[in-house]
């Protein structure tokens, strides 16, 4: 990217610095803490949307729960997404940015707010208020990018107006009836991510930083599985205060340990900074969007379990197999999604791709028979098959040593 770069530094805070586009191959350059604080945040409305979905599916309403699910972590991603990639090109850290950023934080606390009453009557207005409310300001740091930098001016002009058509159109999605409401969400989501393609395309890209992108991706990933373990942990915790220590409740915790650090094991065993480095736009964005399914599965498995530990005591209607359901969709989801994420950008280190489909494939088996296995040992089994396919990345790895791949 032409133009001067601008980084952070440890001198006195100045109200207003010059905003220019950072350096992409930046040494070091590693998540700020307002970063943290800005996920941490955001993991306030993964957990409202999480929690409200694992009570729709305990209640038996999957269909209109899993709709607004999608509908509400579209909203939380798609702002985190935004704020992320320019922080990635433009953090300048001075006091308007702080300020701004802070205004974001607040549109996704009354965002998290409104979960609740999204999920349970489709009343989106709060989720738009607080998703309007962090747009605007990311306008606002574009308008700011667009006057201080000007290499990358018609970019930024771009991302302003794009963003702020869409916002128009949140609003006035509010007043359509029915289901006119849902069809009015699929249009604005996909002009939504129309927006950066136009831009990036049409002007002059942005700096983004592979290795920071990485980074925060992978941060976020973090936190999400953190809201999943505590989501089920205080599910058995609840059922052990209720009615005592059981096996089954024992065989959940642990399927649910080995299905959440399977996640982990084959989100993070490799590196895609290079990968990402070396990529075209086209496969950046489809990285970057294709977190959607990531994030959201992930969210998604903590309600999963945090349903079974439920019915396993039997405080539900669900059947054996819809319980079990709830674990195997969407860890099959994310398995489908995430591995072929990782080998777009990693051809050679990624595991053969039949093999996830045939694990994802079996976790949906093994929950179909949940009815006569038992559903703490079918959720153990899916455990124990993702660690399977986890050991066989393994052993894939060492047997590939020679071609430069380490776990």
């Amino acid at each position: 990217m032409t133009g001067g770069f601008s980084v952070s530094s440890p001198r006195a805070r100045s109200w207003r610095q010059q905003m220019s586009g950072r350096d992409p191959g930046e040494r070091h350059r590693a998540s700020t803490p307002l970063e943290l604080l800005f996920d941490l945040c955001f993991v306030v409305a993964v957990a409202q949307a999480a929690a409200q979905l694992s009570h729709g599916l305990a209640e038996g309403h999957a269909g209109p729960r899993l709709l607004g699910y999608v509908m509400v972590f579209f909203a939380i991603w798609w702002a985190w997404v935004n704020f992320t990639w320019f922080a990635s090109a433009y953090d300048c850290d001075d006091v308007v940015y702080r300020l701004l950023t802070l205004l974001q934080i607040a549109g996704v606390l009354v965002l998290a707010a409104g979960v609740p009453a999204a999920l349970d009557g489709f009343d989106f207005v709060a989720v738009s208020i607080g998703y309007v409310i962090m747009r605007v300001a990311m306008i606002a740091q574009w308008l700011r990018a667009a006057h201080d930098h000007l290499a990358g001016r018609s970019t930024a002009l771009r991302y302003a107006l794009g963003i702020g058509l869409c916002q128009i159109g949140w609003v006035a999605r509010l007043a359509l009836p029915g289901g006119w409401g849902a069809i009015g969400f699929a249009v604005l989501a996909v002009a939504e991510l129309a927006v950066p393609v136009w831009a990036e395309t049409r002007g002059t890209p942005t700096s983004w930083h592979p290795g920071h992108i990485n980074e925060r991706y992978g941060l976020f990933t973090l936190i999400v599985l953190g809201e999943a373990v505590a989501a089920a942990t205080v599910a058995v915790q609840s059922g052990i205060s209720a009615h005592g220590f059981s096996v089954s409740l024992l065989l959940v915790a642990l399927g649910g340990l080995l299905l959440v650090f399977g996640v982990w094991w084959s989100y993070f065993k490799h590196d895609v900074t290079g990968g990402l480095r070396a990529s075209s736009l086209r496969s950046a964005l489809l990285w970057g969007y294709g977190h959607y399914g990531v994030f959201a599965a992930i969210a998604a498995l903590g309600a999963g379990l945090e349903v079974v530990a439920v019915a396993t005591e039997r405080h539900t209607e669900l059947s054996a197999v819809a319980a079990a359901l709830c674990v195997a969709v969407p860890t099959a989801v994310y398995l489908l999604i995430a591995g072929p994420l990782q080998a777009r950008l990693n051809p050679t280190g990624a595991l053969k791709q039949r093999y996830v489909v045939l694990a994802a494939a079996l976790m949906l088996l093994i929950a179909a028979g949940a009815s006569r296995l038992t559903l703490p040992l079918a959720v153990l089994m899916m455990g124990l098959l993702l660690a399977a396919l986890v050991a066989a990345g393994v052993i894939s790895a060492h047997r590939a040593e020679s071609r430069g791949w380490v776990i």
